[in-house]
């Protein structure tokens, strides 16, 4: 029982950081120190049964996130060729 009252406690630690950051699914697993894989499923499946308003919080945020992604993909590849040609110079 105690294994599943700390796998709850994670969830909820975690949702609250995102909802009250808005940070990526990344982000937060890094500031946690588990896999993205498990923060997705804690937020994408779990959640749900633990709490319901809190869940839809953060579904907002992964969206918004999720319509972002490709933006940030962009400014991350343009500054990775600044920093080669500038390390070519």
């Amino acid at each position: 029982m105690n294994m599943h009252n700390d796998i709850r406690e994670r969830i909820m630690a975690e949702a609250e950081h995102i909802a009250a950051t808005k940070e990526t699914v990344r982000e937060t697993a890094k500031r946690m120190g588990i896999s993205k894989s498990t923060v997705h499923k804690d937020m994408t499946q779990r959640l749900y049964t633990i709490d319901k308003v809190l869940f839809n919080q953060v579904r907002e945020v992964l969206d918004q996130n999720k319509a972002q992604r490709h933006i940030r993909g962009g400014i991350a590849t343009k500054n990775k060729y600044l920093m080669m040609r500038k390390a070519k110079a």
